[in-house]
């Protein structure tokens, strides 16, 4: 006669059960940026496309709209320009110049300033003749992404900053060989510039046939796509910037 098998434990048969998955933690981002309107802040858009080149994981924290300190950046009427604002490992940096050594400096292999030492010096000058020059033209044309205004009157201080511009676009780009301002690799110079390159053409400011094919190949980039996709997502307006010509 057969005997029965006695059941086994509940301890043995919970001892070879599966142990229990544990949920991954999601690991908190390396650094944060903070940024103001994506269709009408050009500082922001330098930071963003600085912090993208090198490579960097961030967190972006928008300024809300009604942001007093962030509506006097944007209508040129703040003493300083404190948007973007990086925070990265105990590091707050915000000048987009200060901002794109800090990044060449942690990233030194994402070739943000050319390996050339004559080629870098000339790349600093620049940027910062952009960063802190062409005040008419950041009045006369600024930046709106979901505008286009074909047909816009270009006051005539705003001539001498855009033929400057023009003119050190076309050194660059023959001295280095392009696409991009310092040769086949987009670096902080090309950050620097977007702002300038989404102007010329919300406003179909006309351009050598050089300079022309550079704005193409800004414009084209995938960062510059995406940033402009969210800009034409915003819903606020900032009825001083939105101009109807």
């Amino acid at each position: 006669m057969p005997v029965a098998t006695p059941p086994k434990p509940a301890a043995r048969r919970r001892a070879k059960a599966a142990p229990a998955r544990q949920p991954k933690a999601t690991p908190a981002p390396a650094a944060t940026l903070t940024l103001s309107s994506k269709n009408y802040s050009s500082w922001s858009l330098r930071g963003w496309l600085l912090a993208r080149f090198a490579g960097l994981d961030f967190e972006e924290l928008m300024l809300p709209p009604d942001d007093e300190d962030a509506r006097r950046e944007l209508l040129l009427l703040a003493p300083s320009i404190r948007v973007p604002c990086l925070r990265h490992e105990g590091v707050t940096v915000w000048n987009t110049l200060a901002i794109a050594e800090y990044l060449a400096e942690s990233f030194p292999n994402a070739g943000l300033w050319p390996a050339d030492r004559v080629a870098r010096a000339h790349a600093r000058a620049v940027c910062g003749e952009m960063n802190s020059g062409f005040a008419n033209l950041r009045a006369s044309l600024p930046m709106n992404l979901k505008g286009h205004f074909p047909r816009h009157r270009i006051w005539a201080g705003a001539r001498p900053d855009i033929e400057r511009i023009e003119e050190i676009w076309t050194e660059c780009l023959a001295r280095y060989g392009g696409p991009y301002l310092f040769g086949a690799r987009r670096g902080a110079a090309d950050a620097i510039f977007a702002p300038v390159v989404t102007r010329f053409l919300t406003y179909d400011v006309p351009l050598n046939p050089a300079c022309l094919a550079y704005c193409q190949t800004i414009a084209a980039m995938p960062e510059l796509q995406a940033w402009a996709a969210d800009a034409r997502l915003e819903p606020d307006e900032i009825e001083q910037l939105d101009m109807d010509f």
